[in-house]
């Protein structure tokens, strides 16, 4: 047998090993609300080729690729175990299984490591939260996505209605086919049908009402069975604490706005403030997708390192707020061709840093520039520290913050040394640190922030619901603190 021959057969019995688990994560994520990720990457409803390629992606950060030999005996035992709702992360479990010494089996392990998601421990399911969506445009359907994706247990959020202002003929077919198909995020995941009659859209099985309103008044939320809602208000036309309570209409109970909010709104970037969030809170913001890529790069610095002073430069692709040909424009320079240029333009992520992490007492500034991208940013942030160091230091300290640290959903770690923008579409996580384009010198770092300013920012918007609903389920084994 030659080489190439090995290799494939290699190939094909992994393959084999993947279609394994998929009945097995299904299972659990349907049956006992378990979602199994690895390396903070969801198992649930990927393919054969998908699990695959999340194992080699392991080496990007661990710098060995992870085989599903070694993470199947690890799936194998939980189907076993009496599990309440929860996150388990295989990848992790097989990483401190390799470095524990104590000679226990992998069942002994594993049933040690998930303890607290075990028998009388476990996390009774809840009911799930329904949730509202004010606004239907970029981020509005990318968390529809999301929120579909992850309704498969039917006890976490559920998608009831979507409100938009109405549009003519075939308003709402119009709605669902660009649902249906996306020309940078790609097909969605499913199945969508319209019942234009009873003015439904029925995704995966989910039924999403669409309403029809011009403004939060006009809805009486319990005419549609919506009760205790929390509603994302996607259109950013309010802002403040006074127009968002707009929204606090019959059946919902919480409002959260996907763009910064103003006076005493909470800015909230999940995996670093979000647990200030008052349990009476009615009104609360995402921040911005910039502010979301910074701050959690910027806590695991000052964490380790100390933050004397920083500025930021963000290269952002262009958004619908910029004109496709040159025309009028409030503002200066976004009005000329979002397409043929690069656009000098302002960015409040730098002063919106202090909103989510107050106690980083640097002073951060920053600028941006709009780009010819539909989708992708990069940050340059460059800081200051309060200490020397070295970058194979930084680069060390953020590969196992990426990978153990309780920030591993919000910081991603690269080091593939042709990286460009269009690989990171579909980036889940708030940041990705591109390790090759690291610059340190003495206590001068500069880090390069790769984020999807779309979806990236969309899953810290879903974070934060999961958070304030009560279904943002722990995490095991759980981050080294």
């Amino acid at each position: 047998m030659t080489v190439n021959d090995d290799s494939f057969t290699n190939w094909k019995n992994r393959e084999e090993i993947a279609e394994s688990m998929i009945p097995i994560i299904g299972k659990l994520h349907r049956e006992q609300d378990v979602t199994v990720l690895l390396h903070s990457r969801s198992l649930v409803n990927k393919s054969v080729v998908s699990i695959l390629k999340t194992h080699r992606f392991a080496r990007q950060i661990a710098g060995a690729e992870l085989s599903v030999t070694e993470t199947l005996p690890f799936l194998k035992t939980l189907a076993e175990l009496d599990l309440g709702p929860s996150q388990i992360d295989i990848g992790m479990l097989a990483a401190t299984y390799r470095e524990d010494d104590r000679g226990l089996s992998i069942a002994e392990f594993t049933a040690e490591a998930v303890a607290g998601a075990t028998g009388a421990n476990k996390i009774e399911r809840r009911e799930g939260r329904d949730v509202v969506l004010y606004g239907f445009g970029r981020i509005g359907r990318l968390v529809a996505r999301l929120l579909i994706e992850k309704s498969g247990s039917g006890n976490g959020l559920r998608l009831r209605a979507i409100v938009v202002r109405g549009g003519g003929d075939q308003d709402i077919v119009k709605r669902a086919s660009l649902l249906r198909r996306d020309s940078i995020h790609g097909q969605f995941q499913g199945t969508i049908t319209v019942d234009e009659a009873n003015s439904t859209i029925v995704a995966n099985g989910n039924e999403i009402k669409v309403i029809y309103a011009n403004d939060p008044s006009e809805v009486d939320y319990t005419a549609y069975g919506i009760k205790d809602a929390i509603l994302i208000d996607n259109t950013g036309k309010w802002r403040d604490r006074e127009g968002l309570s707009e929204h606090l209409r019959p059946g919902i109970d919480k409002v959260v706005l996907t763009a910064p909010g103003k006076g005493d709104v909470p800015n909230i970037v999940h995996g670093v403030n979000h647990d200030t969030i008052k349990p009476d809170e009615q009104i609360l913001s995402c921040a911005s997708c910039t502010t979301n890529a910074l701050v959690p790069p910027l806590k695991a610095m000052d964490d380790e390192f100390g933050v004397q002073r920083g500025h930021v430069e963000t290269v952002h692709s262009f958004t619908n707020d910029q004109n496709l040909l040159d025309n009028y424009h409030k503002s200066e320079r976004r009005g000329r061709s979002a397409p043929l240029n690069m656009v000098i333009t302002e960015t409040g992520a730098a002063s919106a840093v202090s909103k989510a992490l107050p106690e980083l007492k640097a002073k951060i500034t920053g600028s941006s520039i709009r780009v010819p991208v539909p989708d992708v940013s990069i940050a340059i942030l460059n800081l200051q520290l309060a200490r020397e160091t070295t970058r194979q230091e930084v680069l060390d300290y953020l590969r196992e913050v990426s990978l153990t640290s309780p920030l591993k959903r919000q910081i991603d770690f690269i080091s593939a040394p042709d990286a460009v923008s269009s690989d990171f579409i579909g980036s889940r996580h708030a940041s990705i640190v591109d390790a090759g384009a690291t610059k340190v010198e003495g206590d001068n770092a500069i880090l390069y922030l790769w984020y999807d300013n779309e979806f990236g920012y969309s899953c810290q918007v879903i974070r934060v619901v999961q958070h304030v609903s009560g279904v943002e389920y722990p995490t095991y084994p759980a981050p080294a603190v």
